[in-house]
Order: structure tokens, then sequence, then C-alpha cells
């Protein structure tokens, strides 16, 4: 009796304790400075956005450039040029994933990225409704551009990203929206990765299954094929819930943090495409 005691009470003590940080654990949220944009990729700005409750946010504008002028004295920059609003997954900030942003900012288009609440640079504390704050604003700051087409304005969003990323697409007029290792929401994921975790005690929602059906604009799904931490199972599912145009490229042996690498120039090439490719397709 006292050994079934004793194992309900640590039952008890560790679903407390998940239940308890449960944000701490899905926002490990990482932090470093920003770099200088002119400095690593040589054009570009640090910007700095300001949420209602004064919190501030340190971010990335990247305007769209001809590469080919960049080192030079005058850096022709692009003019009614489509845009790409990146949002990163949750062990990630700008100065962690800079380099990629540099490879992969598609010809002709600007980029803007932001470090969530208490990630990176940016002030606060992490929290759901924060995230979607960060990303309204980032997607209001990109809007207002007078050198970006706010017609043509596409999302991405990697994993955790994959939330703001959508949301946006749902409650802003967005061009294409790009999803990598997208999951479906909190509940499901918890019970992959906290089994022991009855469903209910899940207070986050990162509902994306529930916000994809608001999304009318074409979407492109990258998902790894050996992804552990989203089962590509999470990722078709949401795909399947899509109510307009959309296509799944699965990414032979990739794991959750191996896309990019295993995608490789075809990844990239594919991602390009879109951007160039769906304006047509887009829906009001």
């Amino acid at each position: 009796m006292a050994l079934v005691l004793g194992l309900c009470a640590t039952y008890v003590a560790i679903v407390g304790l998940l239940w308890a940080f449960q944000e701490r654990i899905t926002f490990p949220a990482p932090r470093g400075a920003v770099p200088d944009p002119r400095v690593v990729l040589g054009f570009g700005e640090r910007i700095e956005l300001t949420m209602q409750n004064g919190t501030r946010l340190a971010g990335w504008y990247l305007p769209a450039v001809d590469k080919a002028a960049v080192g030079e004295t005058a850096v022709r920059e692009t003019t009614g040029a489509a845009a790409l609003l990146w949002f990163y997954g949750n062990g990630e900030t700008i100065s962690a994933i800079w380099p990629i942003l540099r490879d992969f900012q598609p010809p002709g288009t600007a980029l803007l990225v932001v470090d969530y609440p208490g990630y990176g640079a940016s002030g606060g504390k992490t929290t759901e409704a924060g995230i979607y704050e960060a990303g309204a604003l980032a997607y209001q700051s990109l809007a207002s551009r007078p050198e970006v087409d706010s017609s043509r304005i596409y999302v991405y969003g990697r994993s955790l990203g994959t939330v703001p990323a959508t949301r946006v697409a749902a409650d802003h007029p967005v061009a294409g929206l790009i999803l990598e290792s997208p999951f479906t929401n909190a509940r499901d994921m918890a019970a992959r990765h906290y089994r022991i975790v009855p469903g209910f005690l899940v207070r986050l929602k990162l509902d994306n299954l529930a916000t994809i059906g608001r999304v009318h604009c074409p979407v492109l799904i990258f998902h790894g094929t050996a992804d552990r931490i989203v089962p590509i199972d999470l990722g078709r599912r949401l795909a399947e819930a899509v109510p307009g145009p959309v296509e799944f490229v699965m990414i032979e042996g990739a794991g959750h943090n191996e896309t990019y690498d295993a995608g490789g120039n075809a990844y990239r090439e594919k991602f390009w495409t879109f951007v160039r490719g769906s304006d047509h397709h887009h829906r009001d």
C-alpha cells in the first residue's frame, strides 16, 4: 500500500511540475544580442517594435536588394517588392539563425524577422498571447514599408513559428504561407511527448488546426520524414485541413533540426519558386 501511495504521489508531483512549467518547456527563450546586418551581411537594418504593454521587440529588416551590388558604395534596393515575414522555432533567435536568413532570403524579396518577447534581444516574457501580438506587429511593420508591395507579403514559420505564422495568414491578407515541420496543436504534441499528462491540463492551445481553416492563400508545407519531435503525421493532418491550395513536400531522411541541410538546394529552390510563382493564385 505504501508503494502504491508513493507511486501516486510521484505521479501527481510530476504531472504538477509539467502543468506548472509548460510555458517554460514550450518557450525556452534563449537570449542573444542581435547582430548588425550591415556588418554580417552588408545591408539591412536593426529595427525595434513596441507592444501594447511597452515591451520592446528587436528585429531585422532586410530590403529587397540586388545582391550583386552588395558591398558596392551604393546598394541598389528594389521598390514595389514582394516581402517575407519569418517566424523561427522555439529554440532559436535572430543571432542563431542569421546565416539561414542570408541563404534563404528570396531574390528580389524583402525580409523581416523579430525576436519573440523574452527571446534574443527582445524584452518581456514569452506567452502565447505575446507571440500572436508580436506577429501582428511584425506584419504591420512590414506592410507599412513604402518599398514593399503589401499585396505580395508571404509568411514563413518553422515548428513553433508555424503558430504565429498561421495566425498572421488567418488575420491579414497574405500572398502565401510556408510552414516547416508544423504541428496541429499543443494538446496533440503533449500527447506525443508527455503521455502521462491528461489533455485537459494542457493550458496552451497553439492551435494551428483550428486557425488554418481561416487561411485562404496558397500554402506550402515542408516536413522531414524522420522528424521525432513533430511527427510527420501531424504535418499531414494540418495539410488536410487547409481550405485552399496546398502542397506537402517531404524532406527524405530529415529530422526536426536537419531540414535545411537535408533539403539542400532543392528545398531552397522550391521555397523561392513558391514566392515567385504563387501571386496569381492569391484569393481575396
